[in-house]
């Protein structure tokens, strides 16, 4: 009597359980904290690159000193966001949103007490956490959008998430305008702790977050599997149109090289390395290239780069839409062929200012935009059980981007070649390049595996 009563007990519990719904404020609600995690993520990262000539000066380091910290820094990056993305599938969508943003407020005040390179190194490098920030928004994001009781959002998903992507734009402004303005009254230091706060008002918000109800699907499939009901475990996740775990390759890396995974990784992650070969030498040496090898004057390249800025944040809201209507693919791969295209023209065939910033803002609005396309298609080419880390992988390879630009565009000036030649090769190269990649990849659509969670709710 007793086994039969528990057996009921436990029937009626499997069948009342169910995973979080998403309404429509919980949707806002993730949206509004992840657009605000990412521009001060981003404000925290070109903060940095900012103010290291200004720490430079004050430790009394060298330029090749800077350099090598700067090399090092993007080294221990790429190992902290190589480290969160199993993470990110391990203990949820919710506690990795927390922990990015938790990230960014650490490094940026941990920066404020430097005393020494293999110090700022380490610190640094927890800045990965807040580089992460929009490969895990995007892995929250999309099955958050897939399952809202939001339909317009539901809907309109591309577009609703480049407005969260077009925090890059606002950030690298922020970041510009407050150590300007804070740089001179407070130092560096101070710049840095300026930061911190709004970042730790953010990390104690998304503690409000929902799971991700696909998420807790998969939590308990496992646990079901671990009590030895695997039939059961699969039937749950088909139920709620997801993957069995039990048909999953079970080491989350491993698993993006196999199967119908390993296309869309091999030439994602080699679009995406390549596309920062553009991104290092447009805008992280933007204003160099500007006034050294176009002739343009500083005050007019910071002006530029303002402009150019909120170009791109056009640019990401642009591609998000058009990613919606003709699939982001599609989207991407001729957003960056045209963006080499214009960088192109502007290192070669441009004379003056005027036409100087008109291709400059158009390289830049094709280059940077497709990146609101790209981190949800990144997302969607991977399942539940290595979204967090299929996404954060690749977005880790910019990283391996931006210092193999550097490497090859030192060691092409220290031939003897110019910088517009290595602009032109490095940079407008690698970004028509990357475009050419992305056509290569698998279509979503196409997938026969892909989870296509769109109704996280039982069949």
């Amino acid at each position: 009597m007793s086994n039969r009563t528990t057996g009921a007990a436990g029937a009626s519990s499997e069948a009342e359980w169910r995973p979080n719904a998403i309404s429509r404020h919980d949707t806002r609600f993730a949206t509004g904290t992840a657009f605000l995690a990412w521009v001060f993520a981003v404000y925290d990262f070109i903060l940095f690159g900012t103010l290291l000539p200004v720490l430079s000066k004050d430790f009394g380091w060298s330029t090749a000193q800077a350099a090598g910290i700067s090399t090092a820094v993007a080294v221990g990056t790429f190992i902290v966001a190589l480290l969160l993305g199993p993470l990110v599938d391990r203990i949820g969508r919710r506690k990795s949103m927390v922990l990015t943003v938790s990230g960014t407020a650490l490094a940026s005040a941990a920066t404020a007490a430097t005393f020494h390179p293999v110090y700022l190194v380490g610190v640094r490098s927890i800045a990965g956490l807040g580089y992460s920030e929009q490969a895990v928004n995007a892995t929250y994001l999309n099955e958050i959008y897939d399952v809202t009781e939001d339909e317009t959002i539901k809907r309109h998903r591309g577009f609703v998430y480049s407005l969260v992507q077009g925090g890059w734009p606002v950030g690298v402004l922020l970041a510009a305008l407050l150590a300007a303005i804070f740089e001179p009254l407070v130092g560096w230091r101070g710049s840095f702790l300026i930061g911190t706060f709004p970042a730790i008002v953010i990390a104690i918000l998304r503690r409000g977050l929902k799971e991700s109800p696909q998420w807790q699907v998969q939590q308990r499939e496992k646990m079901l599997a671990k009590e030895g009901r695997v039939a059961e475990a699969d039937d749950l996740a088909r139920s709620y149109g997801l993957a069995p775990a039990s048909e999953a390759v079970k080491s989350p890396y491993a698993s993006l090289f196999h199967g119908a995974e390993l296309r869309n990784t091999v030439l994602l992650g080699i679009a995406f390395l390549l596309n920062w070969f553009g991104t290092f030498v447009f805008s992280f040496i933007g204003t160099t290239v500007l006034t050294e090898a176009r002739g343009v004057s500083f005050s007019n390249a910071l002006q530029i780069l303002i402009l150019s800025n909120a170009v791109a944040f056009v640019g990401y809201v642009f591609h998000g839409w058009v990613g919606d209507r003709i699939g982001r693919r599609v989207t991407i791969a001729v957003g960056w062929l045209l963006g080499g295209i214009c960088f192109a023209l502007m290192l070669t065939v441009t004379q003056g200012a005027t036409a100087v910033v008109v291709l400059y803002s158009l390289g830049l609005f094709f280059q940077i935009g497709p990146y609101s396309a790209l981190l949800f298609f990144m997302a969607e080419c991977y399942t539940t059980h290595n979204r967090g880390t299929g996404t954060t992988f690749i977005n880790a390879l910019g990283q391996v981007g931006a210092i193999s630009a550097g490497s090859i565009v030192t060691a092409m000036l220290a031939s003897g070649a110019s910088l517009n030649s290595a602009a032109l090769l490095v940079g407008a190269g690698g970004t028509f390049v990357s475009g050419l990649v992305i056509f290569g990849c698998r279509p979503v659509a196409e997938r026969s595996d892909v989870d296509e969670e769109r109704s996280v709710s039982p069949h």
